[in-house]
């Protein structure tokens, strides 16, 4: 018997992440993800709420949170979303400009030095780590990789 699990198919489902106001945090990922609200729990003490696209659920959000995400703790690193071209990543990032959200880096970023991949790396209302990237076309479309010996990814 093998100690590795057999499974036919695998992807990430949704991520659920803790907030500290659930109208702002719902709001912040509808306009910058362009995602809807399937369900919400309004109930004072199991606030939350389900938001997909496509059929799909993306992210749920539960208010049972205080205080800034901590990423000296363990738990989530940084949450990636992907998107087919650079201009939509640059689209993301003026709208974030607009919104007035943290950015790690500069602008768009390439993963690593001479890397065909990059994006925009920035926090939501509550400092939880964001990426949005493209696999292609940023090589020489963008600015160069902020840490020539890490992952930029990693928000060093």
């Amino acid at each position: 018997m093998s100690s590795t699990a057999q499974l036919r198919t695998l992807q990430t489902g949704h991520v659920g992440l803790n907030v500290t106001d659930l109208a702002r945090s719902i709001a912040f990922y509808r306009a910058v993800f362009g995602l809807d609200v399937t369900a919400e729990g309004t109930d004072p003490d199991r606030r939350h709420a389900f938001l997909g696209r496509d059929g799909r659920l993306v992210v749920t959000l539960w208010q049972q949170s205080a205080g800034r995400f901590a990423p000296g703790n363990p738990g989530l690193h940084h949450l990636s979303f992907e998107v087919e071209s650079l201009d939509e990543v640059r689209a993301t990032e003026r709208l974030l400009r607009e919104l007035g959200a943290e950015f790690a880096y500069d602008g768009v970023v390439p993963h690593s030095e001479g890397s065909a991949s990059g994006g925009i790396f920035f926090t939501d209302p509550d400092g939880i780590r964001l990426e949005v990237y493209t696999r292609t076309g940023v090589a020489g479309a963008a600015a160069a990789a902020p840490t020539a010996t890490a992952p930029t990814c990693g928000f060093f």
